[in-house]
């Protein structure tokens, strides 16, 4: 897609800090990053988001995830890293084109707050498996 920034920078017409790069996808530093080292990784053709990823790729995204983030715990003595993939606006995406962060972590380092954990009751996880086991 013409319009796309992703599209524009995975395939090399917009300058980036590129990682790792191979026929599928580009790996680059974020601008905004919330540790040093944050990546993205960008596939070369454009999805919108993971549903509409075929799912050889999606492999090979989170192969090349992981490979990035094991570098980044050598190269930086991280603790961990979070593999994070936001789908549509509510989820917090912000660029329509499908992409993997890799967010190198230390213990404790406050970087992200995903979620504050809920409650439920075995009723309730009942009635709500059957609800998405009926989309499937």
């Amino acid at each position: 897609m013409k319009n796309c920034i992703f599209c524009r920078i995975a395939a090399g017409e917009i300058p980036s800090a590129t990682l790792y790069e191979d026929d599928k996808v580009r790996v680059i530093l974020d601008l905004n990053p919330a540790a040093r080292g944050h990546a993205l990784v960008l596939p070369k053709r454009h999805y919108k988001d993971v549903t509409t990823m075929p799912k050889t790729l999606l492999g090979h995204v989170m192969k090349i995830g992981g490979q990035i983030g094991s570098a980044q715990k050598k190269a930086f003595g991280y603790d961990g890293f979070n593999l994070i993939q936001n789908n549509g606006r509510a989820a917090g995406q912000s660029v329509f084109h499908f992409h993997l962060h890799v967010i190198p972590r230390r213990k404790g380092d406050g970087v992200l707050g995903l979620w504050a954990p809920g409650s439920t009751t075995p009723e309730e996880m009942q009635e709500t498996k059957e609800k998405i086991a009926a989309q499937l």
